[in-house]
């Protein structure tokens, strides 16, 4: 759900449960919790599923590379400790 359609029902709910002689201000005072509610979630940083998905793949998919190369890395440190001990040997 976007990050919006949040805060437009949290403040369309919390209007609804107004007193009767505050509803009158009701435009007003939702303008007023949502401009509070955006400020809040703009602080905690949120991102939208979406987004998150998008990170969660790209990490994956960066583990996966950084496993192969350790995995050529070792490879090439084999090699190479067998070539010294040749070397040595001579």
């Amino acid at each position: 759900m976007a990050l919006e359609q949040i805060v437009n029902r949290v403040s369309e709910q919390l209007s609804q449960v107004l007193p009767p002689g505050v509803r009158q201000l009701r435009g007003d005072i939702e303008e007023n919790i949502k401009a509070v509610l955006r400020e809040a979630l703009a602080r905690m940083e949120l991102v939208t599923r979406e987004e998150f998905d998008v990170q969660a793949a790209l990490l994956t998919r960066t583990r996966s590379r950084l496993e192969a190369v350790e995995r050529e890395m070792k490879s090439l440190e084999h090699r190479v400790a067998a070539l010294e001990n040749r070397t040595d040997q001579s």
